[in-house]
């Protein structure tokens, strides 16, 4: 889940700088990070989900052993 976490950091910063809003870097309006952002943002949001259904299985799992 923390690896979710910072894919969509770095996927927004990267969208930033590629839209040429966050300025300061070599990357700074170079249009194929305005692409590849947004593409590792989803993969976070993917893993976040994917993290959090496996922690709620894991919880209702141990639940249901203890009763």
């Amino acid at each position: 889940m923390a690896l979710g976490v910072l894919g969509v950091v770095v996927g927004a910063l990267w969208t930033l700088q590629g839209l040429d809003i966050l300025e300061g870097s070599r990357m700074t309006g170079v249009g194929i990070w305005s692409i590849i952002g947004p593409v590792v943002a989803v993969a976070g949001l993917i893993l976040i989900i994917l993290g959090e259904r496996t922690r709620t299985r894991a919880k209702r799992a141990e639940a249901a052993a203890q009763k």
